[in-house]
This record gives C-alpha cells, structure tokens and sequence, in this order.
C-alpha cells in the first residue's frame, strides 16, 4: 500500500471516534527489547503489566485492534450484510471478524487467532497509519505496506506475510513494451506510496537501491489506485504503476489495461506497529513474528494467496530476513 485512504461513507464512519484504550501508560525505563540481529529468533514475555507492555495489554483486553480498508479488494473489504455477533469483545466503532474480508484482513484474523484474542478492525486513514503516533487506538496494521526504510522512522516492521512485483499498466492499444519505453510519459502513481517515490527516485527499499529505468516521466498522483487505473484504462494516462495484484484485479473487472511484465521492482509487505506508543512493543513484535513465521511454515498464508490472489505471493515472503533491516525494537 499505496495511498491515503478513500472516504467510504458510513463505512468510515465507524471509525470516526479515537477509541480511548484501557490500560495505556508511559513504557517503562526497564521494559525489554530485541534486536533483529543474524538468524536467530528471540522469544521475549510481556511483562504482565498492561499499562506497560503492548502484548500484555492486548492479552488482558482480549481484542487485537487491526487497521483495515473497507473496499481494497482482494485485500481487505466489508462483508455486504454482516452483522455484528452477539457477545462480541469489540467497541461500537471498530468492525468485527464477519463484518471484513481480504487477504490482508484474514492474515490479521489469523494473527489474533494465534494470540487467543478476538480482531477487530478500524478504518483511519493510511497516512495515519505510515505516519506512527496511533495512539494506542489500534494495535498492528496490515495494510499491504511494504518494508520501507523510511518508515522506520515511525514504526516497527514485523516478519513480511506476501511479496510482490510492482508492474506498470498501460491502456490495451499501447506499444509499450517494456518499463523504459515509458521514459517521458504521463505516469500514474498512489500519493505518497513506494510508487511515487519509484517514479521520483526516492524509493528507499532493503537491499541493492533502485534506479528507476523510467527517465523523466510526466507524473500524476491519485489517492487511489482505482481512478488512476480506470484513468489509464481510458487514454488520459500512458501508465499507472502498482502492485500487481492490484493492477491485475482491475484486468479482471473489465478494465481495458494491460501490464507490462518486466516488474519495476519487488517490495515486502509486512504489519506495522507504532513505535511511539507508550507501551513496550518488543513481546508484541517478536511474537507476531514467531506467528507470520509458523503461517508461512504451514502453508496458511501460501492458501490464502492463492485463495484471493489466485497466485502464490507469500511464500517469497517467507524467506525474508528481518534482521537485515537492523530494527531494534523496544
């Protein structure tokens, strides 16, 4: 991901209160932290102190509080019809389990499955979410955003749950062949997404840095991918660039694209957890870290892909190696 969030009406407005969360306080001096150094996987325990400790508080509450995007399909989206269980542990203005649906939601369904905690999904807007300072109102986002250095900065980058090449997309009757012949055209991209910062040279990625093969391209930033799409789609644009699930889900609606098969680059898409929380993420992380590692191990997420993507996107996620980014998380 991508881009600021899109207004969705009633649907937002289910997050339009800032939950006050019980049991948030000042970290503590003594709290514990892990350093994603060589390949070693460190357990931490939570200190038991909710007012203190992330998973100690989500285990006390017994929710995990999730971002989502109700119409990011097949990522995430409202379930048409569902209504709210009976007994459910979730507030008024969060999403409840049935209520959500997507790749992204059911890998944060699975995640609090793993924790013995109820989910429940909240709808801000992405640039809250890459902007860090939540507040404690919600505890883990998957959001298809990807590993970024830059990011890190505000948040802590758990274990990848897919990865994906990032192609352009170009109207059916162009002749562009490959991403170079793009050099010089009006380009699309999601505001303040890795697309962007693609197209302006500032992508900063783990690993080799990435020179775009795209020179001097003409570019048009949307808030979403969908008008960018339908835009290119109809000849106002000669390129939208975009995960490709997301550009290929349009293909599969009708949209008049075609995608341009050499990717312009692969990124990791991972969970984000606020590093300015008042409360010590490091058990947290590490055992979000142990549960996408057992996901990827079992073939959950390999079936999820799959299952919304209709293509194996998890597996080269699995092989990451976290502790290449050099994250100490406290």
């Amino acid at each position: 991901m991508r881009r600021p969030q899109r207004s969705l009406g009633a649907v937002v407005a289910l997050a339009a209160g800032a939950l006050a969360l019980a049991g948030c306080g000042s970290g503590s001096k003594d709290a514990a932290s892990v350093t994603t150094e060589g390949s070693q996987t460190s357990t931490i325990q939570p200190s038991g102190d909710a007012s203190t400790d992330k998973l100690a508080q989500v285990l006390g509450r017994g929710t995990l509080i999730l971002f989502t995007d109700p119409a990011y399909p097949p990522q995430s989206f409202a379930v048409a019809g569902a209504k709210r269980p009976t007994g459910t542990k979730c507030a008024a203005n969060q999403m409840t389990a049935g209520q959500v649906s997507g790749y992204d939601a059911e890998t944060g369904k699975l995640v609090a499955a793993k924790l013995g905690v109820e989910p429940c999904f909240v709808t801000p807007s992405w640039t809250e979410v890459t902007a860090g300072n939540w507040g404690d109102r919600w505890d883990l986002a998957y959001g298809s955003g990807a590993v970024t250095l830059d990011r890190m900065d505000a948040l802590y980058m758990t274990q990848p749950y897919y990865s994906t090449p990032t192609n352009f997309f170009v109207p059916k009757a162009s002749t562009a062949k490959q991403p170079a012949d793009l050099s010089g055209k009006t380009v699309g991209a999601c505001t303040g997404c890795t697309m962007e910062d693609y197209l302006r040279g500032t992508l900063d990625l783990p690993g080799p840095k990435i020179v775009s093969v795209v020179k001097s391209p003409k570019i048009v930033t949307y808030d979403t991918e969908v008008p960018g799409l339908a835009a290119t789609a109809a000849g106002k644009l000669d390129a939208f660039l975009c995960s490709e699930p997301v550009g290929s889900a349009a293909i599969k609606k009708g949209a008049a694209l075609k995608l341009v098969a050499a990717p312009a680059y692969y990124s990791n898409k991972t969970g984000y957890v606020d590093k300015a929380s008042g409360l010590s993420a490091a058990a947290f992380v590490a055992r979000v870290d142990e549960i996408i590692a057992g996901l990827h191990s079992d073939g959950e997420l390999k079936a999820l892909s799959i299952k919304y993507f209709g293509k194996d996107y998890a597996t080269k996620a699995g092989a990451f190696d976290l502790s290449s980014i050099d994250q100490t998380v406290k």
